[in-house]
């Protein structure tokens, strides 16, 4: 149990905590657009930003940043080139971030072992600069959903009435993508990429049982998540098991549950 008192792992559990946070306040939004799948498409371009920091000796997670913000608008173009097939946008942003991420890996042969650490997630690895990055993306994602609330409520749920108000309908779908281009950079260090869509979706598939409105869904997705970061970390570190994939299984687990709860329920 000394495990629980040291630094790195009281690190981990905040940048658990601040992520279990952002990553299904973004999921709901991402889930009601039917593009659950954008969380794995920038993930990978992150991961070739993340090679290319390590190439040429720049904070890896801030190049991957970059790449997915890029990314982002990128999705966003082709979406609207490809009105009637959206989500061929997230085929071929994926595809050219595997790409690039391959051919970063051959030049950089000598750092692959710490590339390879964030398609699984190095948690324990975090620093004070990373927690400082991820509350700096959190205070951000929790701003801008606070502040439109109302807005973008409106445009997920009826997107022609809200065009036709006057709302900035570009504009958002630019905003959204934009934040979940940030959360999942700073989140592949916590689950790491293979991993990190389960964080945006498994919580918000839960709270998609239980709640009512749209306001509960907000309410329970994160409680989910959140309950699976906690349980997942603490069951890490005293079994010695891999963080993000504890966290993962354990929302499985919920998930699960979940729905055996409500099926007992109608019964």
């Amino acid at each position: 149990m000394d495990i629980f008192s040291e630094y790195f792992f009281q690190r981990a559990l905040i940048g658990g905590v601040l992520i279990g946070l952002t990553a299904p306040l973004m999921g709901v939004f991402l889930v009601l657009r039917r593009l659950s799948m954008i969380g794995d498409t920038l993930a990978h371009v992150s991961i070739a930003g993340v090679a290319l920091g390590f190439l040429i000796n720049v904070y890896p997670i801030g190049i991957g940043l970059v790449f997915a913000l890029l990314a982002s608008f990128a999705i966003e173009r082709l979406r609207k080139a490809y009105k009637t097939y959206a989500e061929l946008s997230i085929a071929i942003i994926m595809s050219g971030g595997i790409a690039l991420a391959t051919l970063l890996f051959t030049l950089g042969k000598g750092f692959n072992i710490n590339v390879m650490s964030y398609f699984f997630g190095s948690i324990y690895t975090l620093d004070s600069f990373d927690l400082w990055v991820v509350f700096g993306v959190t205070v951000l994602v929790v701003a801008v959903i606070a502040l439109n609330y109302k807005e973008l409520f409106l445009m997920f749920f009826d997107e022609d009435a809200a065009g036709v108000s006057g709302l900035p309908l570009r504009f958002y779908n630019i905003v959204i993508t934009m934040l979940t281009a940030l959360v999942i950079s700073v989140s592949i260090k916590i689950v790491g990429a293979l991993l990190v869509s389960s964080l945006l979706t498994i919580p918000v598939a839960c709270s998609l049982l239980v709640a009512r409105s749209f306001r509960h869904s907000l309410f329970w997705a994160v409680l989910f998540s959140e309950a699976a970061v906690v349980t997942g970390l603490f069951a890490a570190g005293v079994w010695d098991l891999a963080p993000g994939a504890t966290i993962v299984l354990v929302l499985i687990g919920l998930l699960i549950v979940s729905m055996f709860a409500k099926r007992g329920l109608r019964l």
